[in-house]
C-alpha cells in the first residue's frame, strides 16, 4: 500500500521547506531566504508515532501574478493537494495575515481535504499565542502556533494531522533501485521524469535552471520499485552564483552519491561538452553504476547509418565511460523510455554483484595465459599471485602482486576488460586495487584460490 500524503501549502518563503525538513529529519529541501526556492512538488517520508506517511513540498502559491514560473508552481501545488489526504497550511506569525493568506484560505475551503493551519516563526512560546491568534479570521480553525526551524509546537500540529492519516505499508528500502537523473541544464531530465511517471510531476520550462530541488519519485514496473531522483541542472562551477542554483547543485551532487544507478542525460543536438565531460568525471569518482541517455532523438535529422554515427562519435568523447551502455531516446514523443529501465535492472544487479575468489582467479589465469604480464628492463617479470572481491558498489576487487610497478597502464586496461569480459560487467564502474605481496608471504598465508 501506498504512504499516505500531507501537501505542504501557502505563500512564498513563509517557511515551508524548512517544516519539510524538521517533519522529514533532514535537509534535503533547499531552505535560502530568497521567494521562489522551491518550484517543483518534491516528497519526503516522515513518520509520528505509529504513522508513516509521505510531506510533499510544494512552491509559494501566488494568485494574482502569471509572470515567470508562478502559473505552473500554482499547477504542481493543485495536483499535490489533489493527491494528498490533509494539508498543513503554513503561514507566517511575524508578518501577519496578508490578502495573499486570504485567497489561498478561501480555495483550500472549497477543496475536499482537511487542513490544519500552521502559524510559523512563532520562536517565542507565549508570544506565538498571540501571533497565532491572528489567523484565526482565516476561517480554516485553530491556528497552531510553531516554530519550523527549532521545532517548537510540531508535536501538538502532528497529534492532530495524524487523526486524519490512515495507517499503511512502505516499499522496503532494500527493494528500491535509485536512480537519479543527472546533466547539464536544459538537456531533458525533467522531461524524462514526467515521461516516466506519465503526470506532470515537474516543471518543464525552456528556461535552464527551471528544477532547483532534488525530487523524489517512487515507481513500479513488474514487481521492482525505482525511487527516480531528478536533479538541478549543472552548469561551469564559474557560472554558478551563492544561493538557490548553488544549493541545487550541492543537492544533485548527493543524489549522484546516494543512487545506484545514474542516467547521464545528454543532448543529442549538443553532443558531448565540456561540462559533460566533467560531469562524467564526477560520476565515476563516485563510482556509480551509469546509462547514457541521448535525449532529443526525435530532433535529429537522420538516415540508417545515424546511430552508429553517433555512438561513434559520443564514445571517442567519453571514451574513459565506455563501459556505460547507451541509449538514444525522446523524453518528449516517449520513444525507448521503457527500456531505459531494462538498461538500469543490468546496471544495477552488476553495481550489487558479488563474485567468489575461485571465479576470479579463473579469470586471472586464463587472461595471463592469453597476455603474460610485462617484464622490466632489468628483465623482471611482474606475477599475479591471486584476486579477490572486497566490496561491491562498485565492484572493487584487490590483486595480490609481485611488484605494482611492473604492470602498466595498457596491462591493467587489459586485465579490466578480462574482468568484464568473463564476468559481464555491464553499466558499472570496477575499481582494480593493485597490492603488491610477496612470494613468502603468499607462501604463508596459501593461496586463497585454492580454498574458495
Amino acid at each position: 500500500m501506498p504512504l499516505p500524503i500531507v501537501a505542504i501549502i501557502g505563500r512564498p518563503n513563509v517557511g515551508k521547506s524548512t517544516l519539510v525538513n524538521r517533519l522529514a529529519g533532514d535537509q534535503q529541501a533547499i531552505v535560502h531566504d530568497e521567494p521562489g526556492i522551491t518550484r517543483d512538488r518534491t516528497y519526503r517520508p516522515a513518520f509520528w508515532q505509529d504513522r508513516d506517511f509521505q510531506v510533499v513540498d510544494t512552491g509559494g502559491l501566488v494568485f494574482d501574478d502569471d509572470t515567470e514560473f508562478l502559473p505552473l508552481i500554482r499547477e504542481q501545488a493543485m495536483a499535490a493537494l489533489t493527491e494528498a489526504n490533509a494539508a498543513i497550511f503554513v503561514v507566517d506569525g511575524q508578518s501577519g495575515p496578508t490578502a495573499g493568506d486570504q485567497e489561498i484560505a478561501d480555495w483550500l475551503r472549497s477543496q475536499s481535504v482537511p487542513v490544519l493551519l500552521a502559524v510559523n516563526k512563532c520562536e517565542s512560546v507565549e508570544q506565538g499565542i498571540i501571533q497565532a491568534s491572528q489567523f484565526w479570521e482565516l476561517g480554516l480553525g485553530e491556528p497552531y502556533p510553531i516554530s519550523a526551524i527549532h521545532g517548537n509546537g510540531t508535536g501538538d500540529l502532528l497529534d492532530q494531522l495524524i487523526t486524519y492519516l490512515p495507517l499503511s505499508g512502505e516499499v522496503p528500502e532494500n527493494d528500491e533501485i535509485k536512480v537519479a537523473i543527472v546533466g547539464r541544464p536544459n538537456v531533458g531530465k525533467s522531461s524524462l521524469l514526467n515521461a516516466f511517471t506519465g503526470q506532470q510531476r515537474a516543471i518543464v520550462s525552456p528556461i535552464s535552471g527551471t528544477t532547483r530541488d532534488t525530487i523524489d519519485t517512487i515507481i513500479e514496473r513488474n514487481g521492482q520499485h525505482y525511487r527516480l531522483i531528478d536533479t538541478a541542472g549543472i552548469r561551469r562551477k564559474k557560472n554558478v552564483e551563492y544561493g538557490a542554483e548553488f544549493f541545487g547543485i550541492n543537492r544533485a551532487f548527493k543524489a549522484i552519491r546516494r543512487s545506484d544507478v545514474v542516467l547521464f542525460v545528454v543532448d543529442a543536438l549538443d553532443g558531448i561538452t565540456d561540462q559533460d565531460l566533467k560531469l562524467a568525471g564526477r560520476i565515476i569518482d563516485e563510482g556509480r553504476a551509469t546509462i547514457l541517455v541521448v535525449n532529443k532523438w526525435d530532433a535529429v535529422e537522420k538516415d540508417s547509418y545515424t546511430i552508429y554515427e553517433y555512438q561513434k562519435i559520443l564514445g571517442s568523447r567519453l571514451y574513459f565511460m565506455d563501459w556505460a551502455e547507451m541509449i538514444f531516446v525522446s523524453a518528449l514523443t516517449g520513444q525507448r523510455v521503457e527500456k531505459i529501465l531494462d538498461l538500469v535492472d543490468q546496471a544495477a544487479e552488476s553495481h550489487r554483484r558479488r563474485v567468489s575468489t575461485a571465479v576470479i582467479n579463473e579469470v586471472i589465469q586464463e587472461a595471463v595465459s592469453w597476455h603474460t604480464p610485462p617484464t622490466s628492463r632489468q628483465g623482471k617479470q611482474g606475477k599475479i599471485y591471486y584476486g579477490t572481491q572486497v566490496k561491491s558498489q562498485p565492484p572493487t576487487i584487490t590483486l595480490f602482486v609481485n611488484d605494482p610497478q611492473r604492470f602498466n597502464e595498457n596491462y591493467r586496461r587489459y586485465i579490466e576488460h578480462q574482468f568484464r569480459q568473463q564476468l559481464g560487467f555491464k553499466g558499472t564502474p570496477i575499481r582494480l586495487i593493485w597490492r603488491g605481496k610477496s612470494a613468502r608471504e603468499v607462501e604463508r598465508t596459501g593461496n586463497r584460490a585454492t580454498r574458495v
